[in-house]
């Protein structure tokens, strides 16, 4: 079997470049097709408002965050031009963005390594997803993981690549080898709230949301029921009619029309699908603007921003992040962090008491906390100093007396 015709073969729901039009979700999975009657792509389920709020939160929450290089068993920062300067006409905040939108949308994000000639990395080149598949051969010497990619350029020609060429971040998988796209398996949730959005647009559009009826037991002729409606606008319309009696002839009769409670409730389900999207992308719901149930004031939405940190963005999108990195950019005495400090600390008052506390103690110099609150050192070495807790000395001994006995016995103890 030739290298192509096993990426030809490799047809799953894994693999980015087999469009979701060509098979359902559920003819993959085995079902039925969908009853959504909407075709959904990574491209198309951005025109739900919902999708294109959690991509461009957790990208640029992702790509904003300072990206630091340090040395392996220290705290040491280190110069790394790479990720310094990634990309000639990118600067690294829409070169890692760019790489997170294709993660977030497609599960996977792939690019392109480019050297100079002494064989230096130089360059990130990002590629969009739908361009390459992903496949494994026999692992040799010379492609130890065994995993290759094939891609598609610009003019159509179809280049394989190794692991040498295309740094690949996955998203969560289940094979190995490739990551799953979120928006394929929430491809039945996100046709059904853009269904309901289509829905909407003709709810409205067919006027079913009417103040009223005028209705009459004649016939009556197009100028003259348009002469009724005109004097029953100009009787009922603006603030100065507000109490003024309208008068009708032919012996018509004004039915108001209110929103059925179907049409409420189904108002109340694109609500829902909000919900459900959000829990998919593992972002917060008051983060897309939807506070109905959660409370959007005081420390209850910080408690809830930095869990969204805690237990999302940092394990699913900036851990992969930063060990790919290491692995693949990095020589084996570095590795690269994101510095989290700006989303964890808390509001002015909770960030003073822990630094006061750790200060105490002994724990923190003052460089430590500038560092933490993003503010250069304290030239000299002024600022690197702990302190000791003076009153933390034995019992009975004075911390100042040099001369005085071995305090490590009793205090009590007599000559």
């Amino acid at each position: 079997m030739s290298l192509f015709g096993m990426f030809e073969k490799r047809a799953t729901l894994e693999n980015p470049a087999v469009p979701l039009t060509s098979m359902s979700l559920l003819d993959w999975m085995g079902g039925t097709s969908s009853d959504s009657g909407i075709s959904v792509s990574e491209t198309s389920s951005l025109h739900m408002p919902a999708v294109w709020r959690c991509v461009a939160l957790i990208a640029g929450v992702s790509a904003a965050l300072p990206l630091h290089t340090y040395v392996k068993g220290t705290r040491d920062r280190a110069d790394s031009v790479l990720l310094d300067d990634p990309h000639p006409e990118l600067t690294p905040l829409e070169l890692w963005r760019l790489a997170y939108v294709h993660r977030v949308l497609w599960g996977n994000a792939y690019l392109q390594k480019v050297y100079n000639g002494a064989g230096t990395l130089v360059q990130l080149w990002p590629i969009t997803p739908e361009r390459v598949q992903v496949g494994r051969v026999r692992p040799t010497a010379e492609l130890p993981t065994g995993k290759v990619f094939q891609v598609t350029d610009d003019q159509g020609v179809h280049r394989v690549l190794t692991s040498r060429e295309i740094l690949h971040i996955p998203g969560l998988g289940y094979d190995g080898v490739t990551g799953v796209s979120p928006v394929r398996m929430a491809a039945e949730g996100i046709g059904l709230a853009q269904a309901a959005e289509k829905s909407a647009g003709a709810l409205f559009g067919r006027g079913n949301l009417l103040g009223g009826v005028l209705q009459t037991e004649q016939r009556l002729k197009p100028d003259q029921a348009e002469a009724l409606r005109t004097r029953w606008d100009a009787a009922s319309s603006g603030l100065a009619n507000a109490q003024r009696t309208a008068v009708l002839d032919s012996g018509a009769s004004f039915k108001p029309i209110t929103m059925p409670n179907t049409d409420a409730q189904f108002l109340e389900s694109r609500q829902f699908q909000v919900v459900e999207i959000a829990r998919m992308f593992g972002v917060p719901p008051f983060l897309l603007m939807s506070t109905e149930k959660s409370t959007s004031w005081g420390t209850g939405l910080e408690q809830q921003a930095q869990g969204w940190v805690t237990f999302d963005l940092a394990p699913t999108w900036l851990a992969p992040t930063e060990q790919r990195i290491t692995k693949e950019l990095l020589d084996g005495g570095h590795y690269a962090k994101y510095a989290l400090q700006g989303l964890l600390r808390g509001d002015s008052s909770s960030r003073a008491t822990f630094y006061r506390a750790m200060r105490d103690i002994g724990a923190f110099s003052a460089n430590d906390i500038r560092a933490l609150e993003d503010m250069p050192p304290i030239p000299g070495d002024e600022g690197n100093g702990y302190l000791q807790p003076t009153y933390m000395a034995p019992l009975g001994s004075d911390p100042l007396d040099t001369d005085g006995p071995d305090t490590e016995g009793s205090s009590n103890d007599e000559d």
